[in-house]
């Protein structure tokens, strides 16, 4: 099953430029699997007939120099497109409760050493908690030996290399807005915001 290669292009490309998120791949959300498979894919992508074009597609997307992929919506893999950068980045440096709170000695310790140094090669159950609490941006690479490795690098560092001021950003509640407003009802790292309650008299 396959889908011609440059309608499918198009059709990726278009949603998440339209959208400004999506996902690898998911069963109720907008997916680059679901978009090229004409779709929803549950389970394992890597099942599916249309496993290889989905493959291409994804590596085509992450290649492009507009597209950040994040731990995001249900702590899955998100295409986010760079006019949401902002957003992503005044929410990544929060440093809100959530963000931090019962993080272990070992994370606290590799996230300290990712702030000193700037980036951090490294792999475990740590790295991969920075990364779903958007404390650190996570890429993952091949070694020399061909073992799956991941780089950490801070925020400020992504920041500079993206080109992205400080001064540009929203606030945080702003941004998390803008993103809940893309994709209602998905579930995102940060807790619900609580709506006030209206009191009769």
């Amino acid at each position: 099953m396959s889908l011609p290669e440059r309608g499918v292009m198009t059709d990726c490309w278009a949603r998440l430029k339209h959208d400004g998120l999506l996902l690898k791949s998911d069963p109720r959300l907008p997916s680059v699997a679901g978009l090229v498979a004409g779709e929803a894919i549950r389970g394992s992508w890597w099942a599916h007939p249309a496993a290889h074009p989905i493959f291409q597609e994804l590596q085509r997307l992450a290649a492009h120099p507009d597209v950040l992929i994040v731990k995001l919506v249900a702590g899955k893999d998100t295409l986010v497109h760079r006019r949401l950068w902002p957003e992503l980045l005044a929410i990544a440096q929060s440093r809100e409760p959530w963000q931090l709170r019962g993080l272990p000695a070992a994370a606290r310790l590799l996230y300290a050493k990712v702030r000193k140094n700037g980036a951090l090669d490294t792999t475990g159950d740590a790295a991969k908690l920075l990364e779903s609490r958007l404390l650190v941006h996570g890429e993952q690479f091949h070694s020399e030996t061909g073992s799956h490795n991941k780089r950490l690098e801070s925020w400020t560092a992504w920041a500079k290399g993206a080109g992205i001021a400080e001064a540009d950003l929203p606030s945080a509640s702003e941004a998390k807005k803008t993103l809940e407003a893309i994709l209602p009802g998905a579930k995102w790292p940060w807790p619900r915001a609580e709506h006030p309650v209206s009191i009769r008299p």
